[in-house]
């Protein structure tokens, strides 16, 4: 499995397994719960994808439940997680409204009860999960490098952030933003040509692409793109997910797809993406199958 270092002491795994869906499987027990972290670790899938609200709050929790009867697999992983999403379910059932909160105490609070919740010491890359509209830059900024400074997370980063919400964030800050999560598919590949890759692609951000394969619409879609799909599928020998996935591995932004699915025998097929091989041409195909017409 190939590695993207974000920092100095930073690395993780070109694909990450994202662990939104984990409350919605009929089993959470320890045992399929471990089961699902070494089908990914035999592959050299070592980053795990987190946030506070997953599983109405209570994602994280089922993480930590394994992590607490196995804690030797914590040396092996890599832990995401975000935090800033304040919706009327779980945890916070009595708020009137969905909103976010980037303020010093949300933050601090969120990031302790991550840290509770998964059993862990420490959180290795904490994001920021929405732009926040009333987000005080410079208390937003002060309270990531303290949280960096203390111990409690090794990196920071965000999510959903477009270029000036970055740069905005990042200017009251002394510790880099190492990553930004958005949305990055063959059913949204606005990114390639809005602003956002070119953007981090100049600095030489990390980018990290959630629903790579289009909350898995790519999966069961029909028409010119879904046979795009499988004739590429065939000729290699995979299936859909895999050239989709491959499709953003080919870009040299060094998009790091996350990929969330809770059947063990998919979770097992997750680094096939790194044995597809695309040429420009057949990237090309894909992408103007994506929008619905040939490039101008």
């Amino acid at each position: 499995m190939d590695r993207v270092k974000l920092s100095d002491d930073l690395e993780f795994s070109r694909l990450i397994y994202g662990m939104w869906r984990i409350g919605d499987d009929d089993d959470t027990s320890v045992k399929h719960v471990e089961a699902k972290i070494h089908a990914c670790l035999e592959q050299g899938i070592t980053t795990f994808d987190q946030a506070d609200i997953y599983g109405d709050y209570g994602a994280e929790g089922i993480l930590g439940t394994a992590l607490k009867a196995n804690p030797a697999l914590r040396d092996r992983m890599e832990i995401v997680t975000k935090c800033d999403i304040v919706a009327p379910i779980g945890l916070h059932s009595d708020k009137p409204v969905k909103y976010y909160d980037t303020s010093r105490a949300y933050i601090e609070g969120a990031v302790d009860r991550s840290l509770t919740e998964m059993g862990i010491e420490q959180i290795d890359l904490l994001l920021i999960h929405r732009p926040d509209p009333l987000m005080d830059h410079h208390e937003t900024g002060a309270t990531l490098d303290d949280l960096v400074k203390s111990g409690k997370v090794k990196a920071v980063g965000v999510s959903n952030f477009r270029p000036w919400d970055w740069k905005l964030l990042q200017s009251a800050m002394s510790n880099p933003l190492v990553t930004n999560q958005i949305e990055i598919s063959l059913s949204e590949v606005s990114p390639f040509t809005n602003g956002d890759l070119a953007f981090h692609q100049m600095q030489g951000d990390a980018v990290m692409a959630w629903s790579p394969l289009g909350g898995g619409s790519l999966m069961t879609g029909s028409g010119e793109l879904a046979s795009r799909l499988d004739e590429v599928a065939t000729a290699q020998g995979v299936d859909r997910a895999a050239v989709a996935v491959a499709f953003l591995l080919r870009h040299p932004a060094k998009i790091l797809p996350v990929m969330g699915t809770n059947n063990l025998a998919r979770i097992a097929t997750i680094s096939d993406a790194q044995k597809v091989e695309l040429d420009r041409q057949t990237w090309f195909r894909l992408y103007e199958a994506a929008l619905g017409r040939e490039v101008a």
